[in-house]
């Protein structure tokens, strides 16, 4: 008997409030799922928690649009990971490449992991919410084990804190958030701050973050509040600001635009961070850390670039080609509904063929389209928007 889609199986776990034992650690639902429920998703499993891929009434351009021009609620399936204790400093700079000393309390970084031979592990946002306690919110993954395994030595505890992530982005995002706190919103609120407000009476942990390169915030919902009553809160008010709520779609065309890498997919342990553009992320000049020697000798050539195709959107997979030949791979694609083509992440064998390099690609049709690498990010290459400094609402050209 064929098995049930899995958005049947999700909808059956919420309805029960709490999954089943044996599902518990490979399938959780996001406490807020019942929001998404209405909408007939479809889930896939991230982090061990269910996350949905698509809305059955809700379109990729429609999310798009509403990122790029209102604003949107996203329950996502970011795993935080916490270390705590005396020497939970020490941990985390074994582990990232970054020099965690230099990153404030109350301020977030983007860290990644590296193996001993520079291969890329996963990545994501570090809260450093006290001089002896960090949250590590990852992408799709294991590094809890890998912190374990490098804490033999250490007074550190790690552990799951039972911490759920949700994103509210998009121009109108910082209008939503002064209007569902109760007082006033934290000042100031930077880009890549850390705050603790009050929303619906419930203590709610914020940071200026997120994963679409617009103006958002996140926020962190602690097993010990009512989790319902701060996501009611959030999505009652953020209807008169235009809000919806979406799936993972909304994320697709816009972060390939922004240069975002997805984990497994942009990246992975056959990489170093050289080769995928974020080698400015490794500090060399730090203590001793996993994968320090192996950088030391790599190449700091990259490899990583976005892709242009006009007409449709390029195959996943090795199908960038030159007179007939493989000359790279396409690691994530989708269609811009902004610049009206094709986008794509694409890494490529021959670290020669940067921006500018024209090429062959296989369309998802099965056709040959012309390409074009291009730098990353494709607009806004200092990223003023996500910090506020510019205010880029463009106009629809679907």
């Amino acid at each position: 008997m064929k098995p049930p889609p899995l958005r049947f199986v999700a909808k059956a776990l919420s309805a029960e409030g709490v999954p089943p034992s044996e599902l518990g650690m490979s399938m959780a639902p996001h406490p807020l799922m019942y929001q998404e429920l209405a909408h007939d998703p479809e889930y896939q499993i991230y982090n061990g928690r269910l996350t949905p891929v698509r809305f059955a009434d809700v379109s990729a351009t429609e999310m798009y649009w509403k990122v790029r021009r209102e604003v949107i609620l996203r329950h996502t399936g970011e795993l935080p990971i916490e270390l705590v204790g005396p020497d939970a400093e020490r941990l985390a700079n074994r582990v990232f490449p970054r020099d965690v000393s230099k990153v404030r309390v109350g301020r977030c970084a983007y860290q990644f992991a590296c193996f001993h031979d520079g291969g890329m592990i996963n990545d994501g946002v570090m809260l450093r919410l006290a001089e002896d306690r960090f949250w590590m919110a990852q992408a799709n993954g294991d590094l809890y084990g890998w912190y374990r395994a490098h804490a033999a030595d250490l007074d550190v505890e790690v552990r799951d804190p039972d911490v759920w992530v949700s994103q509210v982005q998009g121009p109108r995002s910082l209008q939503v958030l002064a209007a569902v706190v109760d007082g006033e919103p934290p000042e100031p609120f930077r880009y890549f701050d850390i705050a603790e407000v009050s929303i619906a009476g419930q203590p709610v942990v914020i940071t200026r973050s997120g994963f679409t390169n617009e103006l958002g915030w996140e926020f962190y919902l602690a097993p010990d509040i009512d989790r319902e009553a701060v996501g009611d809160r959030i999505l009652d008010v953020g209807q008169a600001f235009g809000m919806i709520i979406t799936s993972a779609q909304v994320f697709r065309a816009r972060r390939i635009e922004a240069g975002l890498l997805n984990a497994g997919s942009d990246f992975d342990r056959t990489v170093n961070p050289f080769e995928v553009g974020l080698g400015r992320f490794v500090d060399l000049n730090k203590s001793d850390f996993v994968g320090k020697a192996a950088l030391e000798r790599a190449d700091r050539a990259c490899r990583t670039w976005g892709l242009r195709t006009q007409g449709d959107i390029a195959q996943l997979g090795r199908t960038l080609r030159r007179n007939g030949a493989p000359i790279g791979r396409v690691c994530s694609t989708a269609w811009s509904p902004y610049l009206q083509c094709g986008v794509a992440i694409a890494r490529m064998d021959d670290p020669a063929d940067g921006p500018g390099t024209r090429l062959d690609v296989e369309s998802h049709e099965g056709t040959m389209l012309r390409g074009e690498l291009c730098t990353l990010p494709m607009y806004d290459p200092e990223r003023l928007i996500p910090r506020g400094l510019l205010v880029d609402i463009p106009n629809r050209h679907d």
